[in-house]
């Protein structure tokens, strides 16, 4: 299993950063290998991503998700096996720290070489920045879900 942690300070309100991660259906506009998320239910969506020229699709289950702290998940199906937590915190009124901890199983020859040269890390790494971007140049969320998801 290869982890991934990366964080980055988005100057938001930590409310306007989490709801705005609470709508993956628009994760394509800022995460670069995302083609499509459809949200089945409250806490299931199918994903589709391309990587490294390769499309995979498989299904995310919201395994814990508290408003405004924490949302994390786990693959339930497809061939990508992974689990991830993004945590939030209020630097102040105004900006907060997003951190993303991502654990994957490489798949293939191009996955694992990916995976020991930092391939991984550097691609969330682009795409909190792409977030960063996103949410900044908005100042307000397109959408929000508070509802809580016990562990």
């Amino acid at each position: 299993m290869t982890q991934i942690i990366e964080t980055i300070d988005v100057d938001v309100p930590v409310s306007t950063a989490y709801n705005q991660w609470t709508q993956f259906e628009s994760f394509p506009q800022f995460l670069d290998e995302v083609e499509s998320i459809t949200q089945v239910d409250d806490t299931h969506n199918l994903w589709k991503v391309r990587v490294g020229g390769a499309e995979r699709e498989f299904g995310t289950e919201i395994t814990e998700q508290h408003p405004d702290e924490r949302v994390a998940w786990r693959s339930v199906d497809g061939e990508t096996q992974h689990a991830g937590a993004v945590t939030f915190h209020k630097l102040s009124d105004s900006e907060t720290r997003v951190t993303v901890q991502i654990d994957w199983d490489p798949q293939g020859l191009l996955e694992n070489v990916g995976s020991l040269v930092g391939a991984g890390s550097h691609a969330v790494k682009k795409d909190l920045k792409n977030f960063k971007e996103f949410i900044e140049s908005r100042h307000t969320a397109t959408g929000a879900w508070r509802g809580d998801v016990p562990a």
